[in-house]
């Protein structure tokens, strides 16, 4: 579980098409326990993530993830002043909001809410990538023409269409002109399943490889404050005390 969703968070940042070279500042719809937001902190993004499950954030607390998380109901609408985030991704959450749970839960209407206080919250020209599960056709098209009433351009970028196990659909959406699609990713000619998309932009994949670390251990310390020196944060030196195990105390 923890693969895919990496791998789908990678997909979506990919998709996203940010500048190369510089952090930006990306809101998590549906950020769960911060596995999404784990791939974003190692490729050095700030992050914010919302999300209705108050025990999904209290394990986010838990693993001390680096972003910042909010408590709410993306279907009453983003709760973030205008043009806060350069880029905002969902993995597996938008899907929910054509449920209703209760009487007075529209899903067109809280659809709309959704996507016109994203569309409000992001800078212009900036992108929005939700994987979403989509039930049916008619569900994948009351979510994207509530995305279009809100302001977006863009469509489904469909990855292993043909595949039932692969097959991801992604909701590509912009803020700002409207921009060249990207195309989904197909199975190889050898059958194999290809692992980079066709972009004019690419970007380079890099990922701190932190299985295996122990937690408050000599090596897991260091890679924290190298991570966070990527970030442009303050950080002491390192020393030949950093990570050391303190004695208890009598």
């Amino acid at each position: 579980m923890i693969d895919v969703q990496t791998k789908m968070t990678e997909r979506a940042l990919e998709l996203l098409c940010l500048p190369e070279g510089q952090p930006s500042y990306l809101l998590d719809i549906g950020c769960g326990t911060g596995l999404s937001g784990d791939y974003l902190t190692e490729e050095g993004h700030y992050w914010v993530g919302i999300d209705i499950s108050p025990a999904m954030l209290d394990a986010a607390l838990d693993r001390e993830i680096d972003g910042d998380l909010l408590l709410g109901d993306m279907g009453q609408g983003v709760p973030f002043r205008p043009g806060s985030f350069d880029g905002c991704i969902s993995i597996s959450a938008v899907q929910w909001l054509c449920n209703a749970n209760k009487k007075s839960d529209i899903p067109a209407k809280r659809l709309y809410c959704f996507f016109s206080s994203l569309y409000s919250v992001l800078v212009r020209g900036a992108r929005a990538v939700l994987q979403l599960y989509p039930e049916n056709s008619e569900q994948l098209e009351l979510i994207t023409t509530q995305a279009t009433r809100a302001g977006f351009t863009g469509g489904v970028v469909v990855d292993y269409p043909n595949s039932t196990k692969a097959k991801k659909f992604y909701l590509c959406l912009f803020s700002g002109p409207s921009a060249f699609l990207p195309k989904g990713l197909s199975e190889a000619e050898d059958g194999e399943e290809a692992t980079e998309s066709r972009f004019t932009k690419d970007r380079a994949r890099y990922r701190m490889a932190r299985q295996g670390m122990v937690k408050k251990s000599r090596e897991w310390v260091l890679e924290k404050k190298e991570r966070r020196r990527r970030q442009g944060k303050a950080v002491r030196p390192d020393t030949q005390y950093t990570g050391r195990k303190r004695r208890p105390r009598f």
